[in-house]
C-alpha cells in the first residue's frame, strides 16, 4: 500500500517537478498519483494548489512549492 498520494493534473509541469523530486528522494515506490481534474471534490480542494502530497497515515498535506528538505521533513516519521 502506498504511503503517499500525489494529487496532480495532466500537463502540469509543477506536478512533473514534484514527481521527479519524489523519485530523486528515493520515494518513487511509496506514492500513488491521483488525477484531480475529473473529481469535483478534489478539484475544489486542490485546483490552485497542485501538486499536493498527502500522507495516508496522518492525512498531513504538503503543498507546492516544496524542495528536498521539506520533503524529507514531511516524510521522515514512519515512512
Amino acid at each position: 500500500m502506498s504511503q503517499l498520494i500525489l494529487y496532480y493534473t495532466e500537463f502540469c509541469h509543477l506536478c512533473d517537478e514534484a514527481e521527479a523530486l519524489l523519485h530523486a528522494s528515493g520515494l518513487g515506490e511509496r506514492y500513488t498519483k491521483v488525477e484531480i481534474e475529473n473529481k469535483p471534490d478534489l478539484l475544489k480542494l486542490y485546483e490552485i494548489h497542485i501538486p499536493v502530497l498527502k500522507r495516508t497515515d496522518n492525512q498531513a498535506e504538503l503543498f507546492w512549492p516544496f524542495g528536498s528538505k521539506e520533503l524529507e521533513e514531511f516524510t521522515v516519521v514512519n515512512i
